[in-house]
């Protein structure tokens, strides 16, 4: 659109005539010269457009900004219902023995998730994700740490606790400022929390699974070594859940009722071999039970099968690091995924490229974040070079 603006610059003379009284010629007229006029044309810029991010469709109402509803708030870590001040609370990350010798464990059922991997001598390791744990006076057994586990933690914001020998390869990352432990005093921990641990009598059990997480002391080995219970203002939660009252059913996607890891049959050497771990669903409660070494895997704290709503298979890269059959597995950068939920399963993606202290995100094969349904979630960080193992049916 365009505007003028005139401009008119003038200069007027007016002419005086003189008549003499009929007598000497009639004067000519000055002739004056037409003014020129000056034509300014100045344009108008048009409004550039506001760039607007493009909607994103998805395939089922999910929770977005969380709220404070009468005191209550959805979970970052399972989207369900929590008093406001759990939900905004750091959780707490928990290694915990997963071996024959270490059952049953205490405390299992009340974690928000539970991360699964393979360490030395061929059998998993568990890391419990909790963030309701105030009603427990303990939980445990308490093992040491492995590196790749506490990478995971880190993502999750977590106060990281463990109990055992922090050498060779946890001692530098473990005691960097920036991450929070609570440590039993072992080698390599430079400030460790005995206030935190105790023995608890297990007659018949060897001594490394009788050591405990005491929750009274957590809390104040904490406040000794000042750190902040709140999560960042820049903090990710991993999972994008489905809004209350829907139920993300997937429904052209393949039925799983039965969850394999480490194959139907086991005796792979991926970690999940020896003890032969499996899920089953049930269509009634929507939920994943958890099977181990041929038996219902108990939480002692409640006397009941440990179930989730979700489960994931993590594939990452594995490497054998010494003589001692040390791990170590890529918990950066990207691979395969299958995420079970509502009894079907999603193939896809997971991605962690933003740094130690945000988690992978899953996508399904077109690149969208998979949407999972509230509740509980095992993932289970799969040996790459063993995933030919997997099963599900």
């Amino acid at each position: 659109m365009y505007r003028k603006k005139i401009v008119l610059l003038m200069t007027s003379f007016l002419l005086a005539f003189s008549f003499l009284g009929g007598c000497g010629d009639k004067p000519e007229p000055e002739v004056t010269q037409e003014p020129e006029i000056e034509e300014q044309i100045t344009q108008e810029v048009p409004e550039e457009p506001v760039s607007e991010e493009p909607e994103i469709v998805r395939a089922y109402p999910v929770i977005e900004e969380r709220e404070v509803v009468n005191g209550k708030m959805q979970s970052y870590l399972t989207g369900e219902w929590v008093d406001s001040d759990i939900a905004t609370r750091r959780p707490i990350a928990v290694m915990i023995p997963n071996n024959k010798p270490a059952m049953p464990q205490y405390g299992l059922s009340k974690a928000s998730i539970i991360y699964e991997a393979p360490v030395e001598g061929r059998i998993t390791r568990l890391m419990a994700v909790f963030e309701d744990f105030d009603d427990l006076d303990r939980i445990g057994p308490v093992r040491s740490s492995r590196d790749y586990f506490l990478y995971v933690a880190m993502g999750y914001e977590a106060i990281y606790c463990n109990w055992g020998l922090a050498r060779p390869y946890v001692e530098e990352l473990i005691n960097r400022p920036e991450v929070y432990n609570v440590s039993a005093a072992v080698e390599g921990i430079h400030n460790p929390a005995d206030e935190a641990y105790g023995r608890v009598s297990r007659p018949g059990y060897a001594k490394e699974f009788t050591g405990y997480l005491k929750i009274d002391g957590l809390f104040d080995a904490v406040d000794r070594l000042g750190y902040d219970w709140n999560y960042d203002d820049g903090y990710v939660p991993q999972f994008l859940f489905a809004a209350d009252e829907t139920v993300a059913n997937y429904a052209d996607n393949d039925d799983a009722a039965l969850i394999y890891p480490g194959g139907k049959s086991g005796g792979n050497s991926g970690g999940y071999g020896s003890y032969h771990p499996y899920f089953e669903y049930n269509e009634d409660d929507h939920l994943y039970y958890r099977y181990q070494d041929g038996s219902k895997q108990i939480d002692e704290y409640t006397g009941d099968q440990l179930a989730v709503s979700n489960v994931v298979f993590q594939y990452c890269h594995g490497e054998v690091r010494d003589s001692h059959d040390y791990l170590a597995f890529g918990v950066h950068g990207e691979g395969d995924a299958i995420i079970f939920t509502n009894g079907k399963v999603i193939k896809g993606t997971w991605s962690r490229y933003d740094g130690d202290f945000t988690p992978a995100k899953f996508f399904d094969e077109n690149g969208d974040e998979i949407i999972v349904n509230q509740g509980k979630t095992w993932i289970c960080n799969i040996w790459e070079e063993y995933g030919e193992f997997v099963e599900y049916e």
